[in-house]
């Protein structure tokens, strides 16, 4: 058995999650270990978009319009009867994040571009063809025994902290003994992938088929792809379903032929709702799916892995630097899980809405809402109940003060930078702490810049359009204290004073370029 060094973190699984992980302590500069099973890029697109919240984070990494230029972004959605008619029609609206709000993606080129990001960093280490089959939970470290799987010997190895993000039947998470309480749904979905040949009208438009005898989604993927989801039927010989023969017959009851698509692979599965008990044990950390499951509906599976990344990591790198008691890492469950279970409920909201079996009931909806999303406002009031819930943690690691703007993440507007460009706002930051004020420096700011945060003015910053104000008179803070993953840590009213820093050493030795 070989044995490495210590790492400062290792990281199971190199998915969406993983690797949004391993990029983003690779920046930091923390000694990373990655560990993948498989020895390349799992080849099926699973994940099918992502949001502006989910490019924000890609974007504190570099990677952002790298992958956004394999992405469809702005694509109108719409729910159509069983005729072919639509019932609503709508597009996902900003929310202020600089990315478009919603876009389709096509996994494979993401996660490519992910690994291509983590291969600037000589600091981050991959071990590929490589199973956990240990975690053993030290004093000071985690112990991870590996089976080498080219040459059929094992490795031993240690780090100071570990994520876990080997997936829905994370066989990490089995080792920990942890629960994943939840459901799964007796009803077996197709899921159909097809390289298109020929474009169809309206070939790039989300459809939502709402018809209660074959409830159907058609999603259009970039980089020339398409995709159609729809329900096993009662009786249904599910090998059967997946023949080319069965595929074709759905396909042409929409007017697609074998002269727009050829189809590549057709799959069963199953939608689940499932949270793990605990995404803590000791220095092991469950992340993505390992830690959660949902239905597809709004296409949130792999966004709420990344942003599980994105809340972890730079709490991990305060720890590990000194900088923060471990106990800071115990806001991580704390922080994501309620969103993750909102997110989950409105998932399985929207699926119900679309896979409606009553014929009576679905006549009911159609009618209803193509009448009601016809009156001012209605889409807007839809979207919050179906879309994302907004960026905000009600509890959490956060100031003490009880004010409007603590727990909110920060929207960022496009800024004028000390060189004059144009740049989004959180490349100016930099991932750092930071003050962001109206007007002159408020009290208590000068503690937060002894500790090496940064300070800027709105007004310096060149807030062309006005958002950043308009945002903080709302909340009625006239400064916030960032935390690094840009959510509002403390806020002060008007000649009021911030109130001090949680930490006693620098916050932002390490960052790497």
């Amino acid at each position: 058995m070989t044995e490495d060094p210590i790492y400062d973190v290792a990281i199971v699984g190199y998915g969406p999650t993983g690797a949004t992980a391993a990029n983003l302590l690779g920046r930091l500069g923390l000694q990373v270990v990655v560990i993948e099973r498989d020895p390349d890029i799992y080849g099926r697109a699973r994940a099918i978009s992502t949001d502006e919240e989910v490019m924000r984070i890609w974007q504190s990494v570099g990677l952002a319009d790298r992958l956004q230029r394999d992405m469809l972004p702005g694509r109108p959605l719409t729910w159509v009867d069983a005729d072919g008619v639509p019932f609503i029609e709508t597009k996902m609206t900003s929310r202020g994040c600089g990315h478009p709000p919603q876009q389709f993606i096509y996994q494979p080129a993401v996660d490519q571009v992910l690994r291509e990001g983590v291969a600037r960093f000589d600091n981050v280490r991959l071990l590929l063809e490589h199973e956990c089959l240990r975690v053993a939970d030290q004093d000071s470290c985690v112990e991870l025994v590996l089976a080498d799987l080219r040459s059929d010997t094992l490795r031993r190895l240690r780090a100071s902290y570990v994520i876990a993000a080997d997936g829905g039947s994370s066989p990490t998470r089995g080792l920990l003994g942890v629960g994943y309480a939840g459901r799964t749904y007796t009803e077996r979905w197709v899921v159909i992938d097809t390289e298109v040949i020929r474009e169809w009208d309206r070939h790039d438009w989300l459809r939502f088929h709402c018809n209660p005898e074959r409830p159907t989604v058609d999603c259009p993927t970039p980089l020339g792809h398409h995709r159609w989801e729809y329900p096993a039927r009662a009786g249904e010989d599910e090998k059967k379903l997946v023949t080319d023969e069965a595929v074709w017959q759905v396909l042409h009851d929409q007017g697609i032929t074998e002269e727009h698509v050829k189809i590549l692979r057709a799959v069963i599965y199953s939608h689940h709702v499932r949270v793990a008990d605990r995404w803590r044990v000791g220095r092991v950390f469950l992340a993505g799916d390992a830690a959660h499951a949902m239905p597809p509906w709004i296409g949130q599976g792999m966004s709420a892995g990344v942003r599980d990344a994105a809340n972890l990591c730079w709490k991990l790198a305060a720890v590990i630097r000194g900088q923060a008691p471990d106990s800071l890492l115990d806001t991580y469950q704390v922080e994501r899980k309620p969103h993750v279970v909102e997110v989950t409920r409105r998932a399985v909201r929207t699926g119900r809405l679309i896979t409606e079996r009553r014929k009576w009931l679905a006549w009911l909806r159609n009618h209803l809402l193509r009448n009601l999303t016809r009156l001012p406002g209605v889409l807007e009031i839809a979207e919050k109940l179906i879309w994302i819930p907004d960026a905000r943690y009600p509890v959490g690691f956060f100031a003490a003060d009880a004010h409007a703007a603590v727990g909110w993440q920060l929207p960022q507007p496009w800024v004028t930078n000390s060189d004059g460009e144009k740049v989004r706002l959180d490349d100016v930051i930099g991932g750092r702490w930071a003050v962001i004020h109206l007007g002159e420096v408020p009290p208590g700011a000068e503690l937060w810049e002894k500790l090496g945060a940064l300070t800027l003015s709105v007004s310096d910053l060149g807030d062309d359009d006005g958002a950043l104000t308009r945002w903080l008179r709302a909340k009625k803070a006239a400064a916030v204290v960032l935390r690094p993953d840009g959510f509002v840590y403390a806020a002060a009213s008007a000649g009021g004073p911030l109130p001090a820093p949680p930490f006693a050493t620098p916050v932002h030795a390490g960052v790497t370029a």
